[in-house]
């Protein structure tokens, strides 16, 4: 399954969804987490929060491919689509294992295979580095075999990239 979490204006909405299987978007008509961890204890991979990011951290969990597309912020996602990521952290466990010789936690679905993130906006050098950066440790964490970072220099490119 294909997932594409954006921060795009709606009127890209039709045209991301003739790519893949579910979209979310980052709109911001949602609370921010509250840090309660009950997705991780209560109830597993469900936000106690009733919004339409109830379930977000399943839809997450079981993608195979996601592809995130996010306005630059300073090398990092912009806040609405960071605001999502956070709701989503019920997609592992609170129990660790090593993976790469490193501690993490337990993957809830396993592991997928590609997170791609998108940035447009303007990017220094050293945002580059930092967004890269924070796409591997992403991807790791979530659970990806591979991660791709692509600087967009417009929203003209996107359709070339998805």
């Amino acid at each position: 399954m294909k997932v594409i979490l954006h921060d795009l204006p709606e009127e890209y909405t039709e045209l991301l969804q003739q790519h893949c299987d579910t979209v979310i978007r980052a709109d911001g008509k949602y609370a921010p987490c509250q840090g309660c961890f009950g997705c991780w204890t209560k109830h597993p991979a469900e936000c106690r929060l009733k919004d339409s990011l109830h379930t977000v951290c399943r839809t997450l969990g079981r993608a195979d491919e996601l592809l995130i597309i996010t306005r630059n912020c300073y090398g990092m996602y912009s806040p609405a689509v960071k605001n999502i990521l956070d709701r989503s952290i019920g997609l592992s466990t609170p129990f660790s294992t090593y993976r790469g010789k490193q501690m993490h936690h337990t993957l809830r679905y396993g592991k997928q295979t590609l997170l791609k993130v998108l940035a447009y906006g303007e990017i220094t050098a050293q945002e580059k580095k930092t967004f890269a950066y924070m796409t591997e440790r992403n991807a790791i964490n979530f659970g990806y075999k591979k991660w791709e970072l692509i600087p967009l220099q417009s929203l003209a490119e996107l359709e070339g990239v998805l």
